[in-house]
Order: C-alpha cells, then structure tokens, then sequence
C-alpha cells in the first residue's frame, strides 16, 4: 500500500523559547486561552536551577554539601539509597562536575535555557490544568540539572527533574545517545510535552491481563490525550513528536493506516515484537508504508480516544484515564475514518 503524495506540506514553525510553545496554538484561540475557572485553580512552582551549584563542586566535601541542601534530588534522581557508600556518589559529582566536556554542554544549556521565569511560568499553566482535572495532584519540587545525558526527565509526587542539557538541540556539543529520528525531539520545544506524558503515567490506569496491540495503542493514546488536554496550545506535532509533513501524511492516509490494522488482524494480536513494530519507536512502519512514521499505532490510538471523548461528553479526563478496558473505548467511541 502506497500512501498517496500530497501537493503540499504543512510547515513546523520554529519555536524558539518555551513561552511560544505556550502561545501559539495550533487548534484554535478559545483553546489557548484559559478559563476562569482553570485560572483560579492554585498550583505555585518554584523553579531551582541546580546547575550553578552543581558546576561549583570540586572535592567530595562540596558533593556531600550539595547532596544534603538537595535531599529529595539526591534520594529520588541521584539514587543516593543505591550507592555502596555516600563517598562513592560524591566522587563521581566531583568527576562530573570538573568535567571540561559537562561544562560546556552545561553553558549551552543555561545559554539555551537562560529565562528560568518563562520555564516557571509555563510549568505553572500547565500544573494549573493538571490540579484542576486531578484535585488530589500535589505540584512537585521543580529543578533543572545537567545530569551528563544520563536521564532526561524524572517525575514522582515529590520531584520533577528536567535534564536541561538534553534538550539544546541539533548544536550541541554532545548529542543524546539515541537514533537521530529520536534525537530531533530532544530540543526546547518538546520539554513541556514530555514533562506531560511524563506526568500521565500517575493516573494512567491499564489492565494486569497480556497486553494487546489495542491495548498498547490505547494507553498511549490516553496519554496523548491527557498532554493534550494539559498543554491545550501546543501543536499536535509537538504532542506526538511526528515532523509536520508525517503529521500530515498519517492524517490524509488515516483510513488506509486503520485498515491496515484490520486487514492483518494486528489488534488483539499479543506478540510483543509486533506490538513493537506498530507502537515501539522505529524510524517508520515500512509494514504499512516506508513513508509511515514509527509510533504510528500511539497515533491512532490517541485518535481514537478523542472520538470516545467527543461522543461521550460526560466522561471526564479523570474517569477516561482509569479506564482499563479498550475494547470498551474503541466500541464506544465508533471510530471508523473517513475513506
């Protein structure tokens, strides 16, 4: 099957600074616009930039120091518990943070990153938007960090890690080890999706039974839609990482990609390796098409929670994001793309 060629592709704008990602919306101005009663919703961050400190370190009793003003830092994203001694944690910062290569990484990433009030601003919207859907969410401790490429992102109820240095982008001294059709999502832009997925997960309920192809696209899918929901201006492409021409490309070809899944019967499909295939990150889906995008069964799956969501009106974010069962979403959602 050979996806048909469009006469033109919709151009990604370059954003350039995590306040547009907060401005420019892509659905329409209502979306971007939050209500009142979104804005009243209290949600206070205080963002702790840990990279001067971290950079200022240079014999273990300076580690030790900055690990004890810092403990959840030190307990949850350093994993101070798992180390043999404390004094095996504190010789490798010190090796870390004397590094000439870290260092300079670390200026790009405070050159890349300097506006730490946008950042705090644009947190704050969205754990606004999070409280509001989840009332029992409680707004983490908020650092950045330049953790050597070793973690991008780290979450729990207590602390939210952004790894600054993983998203610099395409000029950085060093790149995250990871394919290059993964590394283009590494850059500003993506941070505050990916804090967003990375917050789903606490709410993102899935049955304990063997996982489906359904069942994977699905869970994704509810994920997607929670960022969504939570970043209600950021661009779909920025959502599901897709460039704008694959976004395009899945959105014409959607009715084909469906029945690509049905024809060869992939949805209740249990085997691991080719749920991989359809949900897994891979460069593109040559199963379906070489043009098709990896993750392109994440996609529809998030296509089909937002047709449940829009025909079942009383369902709220909260109640979709408990839901285990999927076969329940996709029957109720009578999702069926245009031909």
């Amino acid at each position: 099957m050979r996806f048909p060629r469009l006469h033109s592709w919709l151009s990604l704008p370059a954003l350039a600074t995590l306040l547009l990602l907060q401005t420019a919306c892509s659905r329409d101005e209502k979306s971007c616009e939050m209500p009142a009663d979104v804005a009243a919703v209290q949600a206070p961050v205080q963002l702790q930039r840990l990279e001067k400190p971290f950079f200022q370190i240079r014999t273990p009793a300076d580690a030790k120091q900055f690990m004890d003003r810092e403990p959840l830092f030190a307990r949850y994203f350093l994993q101070r518990p798992k180390y043999p001694s404390d004094e095996v944690l504190q010789q490798t910062l010190v090796k870390l943070a004397t590094n000439p290569g870290l260092q300079k990484l670390g200026q790009q990433a405070d050159s890349t990153f300097q506006n730490a009030e946008q950042w705090q601003g644009n947190l704050q919207r969205m754990f606004q938007y999070v409280r509001y859907y989840f009332p029992d969410f409680k707004v983490p401790q908020a650092k950045t960090f330049v953790s050597g490429l070793s973690q991008d992102i780290f979450v729990n109820d207590s602390l939210l890690v952004i790894s600054t240095d993983f998203f610099v982008g395409p000029k950085a001294v060093y790149l995250p080890n990871v394919p290059a059709y993964i590394q283009r999502r590494y850059r500003p832009e993506y941070v505050l999706p990916t804090v967003a997925l990375a917050v789903s997960s606490k709410y993102n309920k899935k049955a304990l039974t063997a996982t489906t192809t359904l069942a994977e696209m699905i869970q994704n899918g509810k994920a997607l839609y929670f960022a969504e929901k939570v970043l209600p201006c950021a661009d779909d492409s920025l959502l599901i990482g897709f460039s704008a021409k694959d976004l395009e490309n899945v959105h014409f070809n959607e009715a084909k990609i469906w029945g690509h899944f049905l024809q060869k019967n992939l949805l209740y499909d249990t085997n691991p390796f080719l749920i991989q295939k359809y949900v897994g990150e891979r460069p593109n889906v040559p199963e379906i098409d070489k043009t098709c995008p990896g993750r392109v069964g994440q996609w529809v799956g998030w296509q089909i929670v937002r047709k449940y969501m829009a025909d079942n009106p009383k369902v709220t974010l909260a109640q979709l994001m408990a839901t285990k069962d999927a076969q329940r979403i996709l029957s109720d959602s009578h999702y069926r793309p245009r031909k």
